[in-house]
């Protein structure tokens, strides 16, 4: 059997299982080149009809995952979307090479937070590590990450996604680990879930400022909804928007410097820009408009 059948095959059977699947070349990365001129934004297959979106063109539906795969004929493996659905799974990427062992780092991150790890599924991974699967809580934006909580586990959260078993790599197969003989998705523990998530938004510092009573509950707080809806690959361009308008606003006195920052700043921190380069968008902007 070829590895695109063998991909295929497997990736059929991933979808029976609902999760969302799409093909991979070789060296685990989509195996459909995008549709689209660099730099054009667009929500994937089901926006435009069109394959190419990598994650985003996910899907669970025979029919979509093999007219997928016959536009990728040099598909090796799958991948497995992350972090969508009603149980969205999410996935620890345990690394042991380069002097790295994120299994010896997950054990202890499990016995310093006293969590147990359940016996989940595991894929081996060709380089000698492990993939974790678990399922995480519904409507919950999990952030992708590498080394962050420790060195050598990579996490795979709300748009990204692992490699399916079956799937051939450079490296060699992705295989369901050996002593795995009842294949279950488990919940991830409620102190493991608290390491991957990102800290609290701290306050933003401003001097204090003369406060302008006005228009901040209907200005200001619909362009901190509209920092929150940012998914990743818009958060700048968007906070940047945001608070052009702000220090508009903030010009023409219908809003408090000191209310600007205070309140893009930490929706954007919650949707996952680090807190220095939204300061600095917020700044930026600020100076574009010469508020």
């Amino acid at each position: 059997m070829s590895n695109w059948q063998n991909a295929h095959d497997n990736a059929q059977e991933a979808g029976k299982r609902d999760f969302g699947v799409f093909p991979l070349s070789r060296n685990k990365a989509p195996a459909i080149p995008s549709p689209h001129e660099k730099g054009h934004r667009c929500g994937g297959l089901r926006e435009c009809g069109s394959f190419g979106h990598g994650v985003l063109d996910a899907s669970t539906d025979p029919d979509v995952i093999r007219a997928g795969f016959e536009q990728a004929p040099h598909a090796a493996g799958y991948g497995i979307a992350c972090g969508a659905g009603p149980l969205p799974l999410v996935g620890l990427d345990l690394d042991r090479k380069h002097g790295l062992d994120g299994v010896a780092e997950l054990n202890r991150l499990a016995a310093e937070h006293g969590f147990v790890i359940p016996r989940t599924v595991t894929v081996c991974t060709p380089s000698g590590g492990f993939h974790l699967w678990f399922t995480g809580p519904a409507g919950t934006t999990i952030p992708n990450s590498v080394s962050r909580i420790a060195p050598g586990i990579d996490v795979r959260g709300t748009r990204g996604y692992l490699v399916g078993p079956g799937s051939v790599g450079k490296g060699g197969a992705y295989t369901i680990h050996p002593s795995i003989t009842e294949p279950t998705v488990h919940p991830i523990p409620e102190q493991l879930l608290k390491l991957l998530m990102p800290p609290p938004a701290p306050k933003f510092r401003q001097p204090l400022q003369r406060r302008v009573p006005s228009h901040r509950g209907n200005v200001l707080d619909g362009l901190v909804r509209f920092v929150a809806q940012s998914t990743e690959g818009t958060r700048n361009d968007r906070l940047f928007w945001a608070a052009a308008r702000a220090w508009e606003h903030v010009r023409d006195g219908h809003l408090a410097a000191g209310d600007v920052g205070g309140a893009l700043v930490p929706a954007a921190v919650g949707v996952g820009l680090g807190e220095r380069a939204a300061e600095n968008t917020v700044n930026s902007a600020r100076k574009k408009v010469g508020a």
